[in-house]
């Protein structure tokens, strides 16, 4: 790879790597095109029991509750996960497939406090490689609270009105991650610009393509756009096949229908 191909972004690189998913999936048997299927709530979304009375709600996705964000906190990282991966031509982007719940969901457990990591220094966030561990005494927690901080604080700049980063232009938000991604912003704590934007990417990406269960990759659009097909209980019958067998997606869940 040659010295400019490596100084080229990752988001420089996004139209090639949407471009990459859509072959990859023609080379195995075609993708999914299209967006998220089908809304959170059906036409009737609440139904009425015989004996009880109670309403139930029918189609809801309970998983879309927010544990750790608030509301003012989720809409950036909503945003700026969007830009990370788009929607195209190919299917849905971090948006509709809830990739901003998948985080949410994630910084509320071991995940976000840490609690399962060595914390403990001294740490060296400019030496150490990346066999090292993870270079901070702040926990991820902390670190998305002074990113986001800091996404809200650039979006400021860009008029007298002060908008927030989640009402900028598209443009405007992939002109302030590329910054952070550059570490061309500072961030007012123990890490740079530079390691929130590879975390907030890691969690985005991660989103995209988990289990449903862990409240991202909504109606397992993500693993369709790879015809990937997720928690199956057998591949026997297409073990022996020639061509390629494409086969609806199973989540988790699936296994209360076995």
């Amino acid at each position: 790879m040659s010295e400019q191909e490596n100084k080229t972004t990752y988001l420089d690189k996004r139209s090639s790597r949407r471009t990459f998913i859509k072959n990859s999936g023609l080379t195995v048997g075609g993708v999914v095109l299209g967006g998220a299927l089908g809304s959170l709530l059906g036409k009737d979304s609440t139904s009425k029991t015989n004996e009880t009375g109670v309403h139930s709600a029918a189609g809801v996705n309970f998983n879309q509750a927010l544990m750790y964000f608030d509301k003012a906190q989720f809409d950036t990282i909503e945003a700026a996960a969007e830009q990370i991966f788009p929607k195209t031509e190919v299917g849905p982007g971090a948006k509709e497939l809830l990739v901003a719940y998948y985080i949410d969901h994630q910084l509320a457990g071991s995940f976000g406090l840490n609690s399962k990591e060595y914390m403990t220094g001294p740490f060296f966030p400019g030496e150490a490689v990346p066999q090292q561990g993870y270079q901070t005494h702040l926990n991820r927690q902390q670190v998305f609270n002074l990113g986001i901080i800091a996404l809200n604080a650039e979006a400021a700049k860009k008029s007298d009105d002060k908008p927030k980063f989640a009402t900028l232009t598209e443009e405007q938000q992939i002109e302030i991650l590329k910054d952070f991604e550059a570490d061309k912003v500072k961030l007012n704590g123990a890490v740079s610009a530079s390691f929130f934007f590879s975390l907030l990417r890691k969690v985005t990406i991660e989103g995209v393509y988990a289990d449903p269960m862990y409240g991202g990759n909504k109606d397992m659009a993500g693993w369709k756009m790879k015809n990937f097909p997720g928690h199956q209980s057998s591949y026997t019958n297409v073990l022996e096949k020639d061509e390629f067998v494409k086969i609806d997606p199973m989540s988790l869940n699936s296994q209360h229908t076995h």
